[in-house]
C-alpha cells in the first residue's frame, strides 16, 4: 500500500471527512484491520482564508508547496489536496515535489463521464464558480459543461460554506436554499447532474435530496486516492 499525503484543514471540517473515508474505503477493500497509511499536514485555515480573500493566491500557493514538500519528505508517495478550491494553485504544488498530486476536477470529470453525462450544476466557493481554473478544466480537458448560480446564487453558495459549514454549522434552512439552487439551475440552465464542488458540501445535501446525480467530490476524490493508494 502506498502511502498518501493530505494537505488539509481547509477547513479541518471537510478533512476530517477525508480522513474517515480513506480509512473506511481500505478498510472494505483489504477486510480485517486493515486501514489506511496517511500523512496530514493540516493548516490554520485563517491563515489560507485571508489570503484567499486578499487576492495573495501566491503568497497561499508558496504555503501549500512548503507542506507539500515536508509531506513528500516524511515518505508521502502521493499527494491530496482536500479542498476544490485550493486546487488553483494544483500546478504551484505539483512543481514543488516529484510525487503526483491526484487531481479532484480530473477524479470528479471522470465520474461525470462514466455517468454519460456533460452539463453539471457547480455548486461550490466564489473562487471555484467565478474563476476558470475548475470549470475550464471540466471543459477543456473533458468536453462538460458545467452552469453555476447567478450572482445572487453564488453569494448564497458562498457565504454557507464559509459562515457556516466551515465552522461546523449545519442549517436546515441552507440545505432548503441549496436544494432550490440547484433545481433552478436544472430548469432554466438544463443542468442534468450536480458537482458538490466544495468539499464541505457533503455535510450539507447528498444525493437523496435530488433526483439527478450528485457528484460528491469528497468522496470521489477519496476512492481515486484509494485507488493509487492501494494499485
Amino acid at each position: 500500500m502506498r502511502t498518501l499525503g493530505l494537505i488539509g484543514g481547509m477547513s479541518w471540517e471537510s478533512t476530517a471527512i477525508y480522513y474517515r473515508l480513506l480509512n473506511e474505503i481500505v478498510r472494505e477493500r483489504l477486510g480485517g484491520l486493515h486501514s489506511a497509511k496517511l500523512l496530514l499536514w493540516s493548516f490554520d485555515f485563517a491563515e489560507i482564508a485571508e489570503r484567499q480573500h486578499h487576492g495573495d493566491w501566491h503568497g497561499a500557493g508558496v504555503l501549500l508547496a512548503e507542506a507539500a514538500r515536508k509531506l513528500e519528505d516524511g515518505g508521502a508517495e502521493g499527494l491530496l489536496l482536500c479542498t476544490n478550491t485550493m486546487h488553483r494553485l494544483a500546478d504551484q504544488v505539483q512543481a514543488a515535489v516529484s510525487i503526483p498530486l491526484i487531481h479532484i476536477a480530473d477524479a470528479t470529470a471522470a465520474a461525470i463521464q462514466r455517468a454519460g453525462l456533460h452539463r453539471p450544476a457547480l455548486l461550490a466557493t466564489r473562487f471555484t464558480m467565478e474563476q476558470d481554473f475548475y470549470k475550464g478544466r471540466l471543459a477543456d480537458k473533458y468536453g462538460l459543461e458545467p452552469v453555476v448560480p447567478d450572482e445572487a446564487g453564488r453569494e448564497l453558495v458562498h457565504r454557507v460554506i464559509y459562515d457556516e459549514l466551515c465552522q461546523g454549522i449545519i442549517s436546515t434552512d441552507s440545505k432548503a436554499a441549496y436544494v432550490a439552487e440547484a433545481e433552478r439551475l436544472r430548469r432554466e440552465e438544463a443542468a442534468d447532474s450536480i458537482i458538490m464542488g466544495c468539499t464541505e458540501i457533503t455535510m450539507l445535501i447528498g444525493q437523496s435530496d435530488f433526483d439527478i446525480p450528485v457528484f460528491d467530490t469528497t468522496r470521489i476524490h477519496a476512492e481515486v486516492a484509494a485507488d493509487f493508494a492501494l494499485g
